[in-house]
């Protein structure tokens, strides 16, 4: 099912709430606590939180009960189980894959699951760079992944394109969220299909290009121990990796 298809099922419902939501400024630590404390999280995702900081991630991204969030590009579903417990039954997570992806490394396979496991959670694919009808996300999130926008294996798409479509999703006031491993400063796009990096500064200008705001930047995954020549999965450096995070926000009207 496309996201499209979700969207014009609820386009009312989502017109009122866009006008009542307020913007996400902070996270909800009980929330988030019960998320991360669910029995029901694989032992694989547990095993992965020193690395990957949820309860920073989530708060930092300002998750709480009753938000929609979209995960974009949600891989084998970390985030999106986390963002499924904290919004609670009241909220609504998106686990959407690019329809550029969906048959590869079994990504729509794993959103369905997602979806089957989770009554909060709806699997959706759609091409990155298309436009929503609807402004119904408080938040949209992707992790590790907005490199990989740059590269043939999304077809290469106008990044232009791809964070204006991000931006449509977005009620005003809502935060676009990108995490991803840091490339050496200067190098703008030149590692993004060889050591799967992005120099931060680019991401800045053209998430900003698009429209955002930048808000600010978490330091929770950051390694300065990182010389950011490898491969982020060479053995060497693999889980370990210089990430940055940083938090834009769609203006209000």
């Amino acid at each position: 099912m496309t996201l499209r298809t979700f969207l014009a099922a609820a386009a009312t419902a989502v017109s009122l709430a866009a006008c009542a939501t307020p913007a996400p400024d902070q996270g909800s630590p009980e929330a988030i606590a019960a998320a991360i404390a669910d029995t029901a999280r694989p032992e694989a995702d547990r095993a992965r939180d020193e690395a990957r900081r949820p309860a920073e991630m989530l708060a930092f991204a300002g998750v709480r009960p009753g938000m929609t969030v979209l995960d974009a590009v949600p891989g084998g579903g970390y985030f999106t189980r986390l963002f499924a417990k904290a919004v609670g039954p009241g909220g609504a997570v998106y686990a959407y894959v690019p329809s550029e992806i969906a048959e590869k490394f079994s990504s729509k396979a794993n959103a369905d699951a997602l979806a089957a496991a989770y009554p909060n959670v709806k699997s959706a694919s759609d091409p990155l760079t298309q436009r929503s009808d609807a402004e119904f996300a408080d938040i949209v999130w992707t992790s590790q992944n907005y490199h990989d926008f740059h590269t043939p294996l999304f077809g290469s798409p106008d990044i232009g394109e791809v964070n204006r479509a991000l931006w449509s999703v977005l009620k005003p006031g809502g935060v676009l969220v990108i995490a991803d491993h840091a490339a050496q400063a200067g190098s703008g796009l030149r590692d993004v299909n060889t050591l799967h990096r992005i120099d931060p500064v680019t991401v800045k200008a053209e998430v900003t290009a698009a429209g955002f705001v930048f808000e600010g930047e978490s330091d929770a995954l950051r390694n300065p121990a990182d010389p950011k020549t490898a491969n982020v999965f060479d053995p060497s450096i693999r889980g370990r990796t210089d990430q940055f995070v940083m938090k834009f926000r769609k203006p209000r009207r």
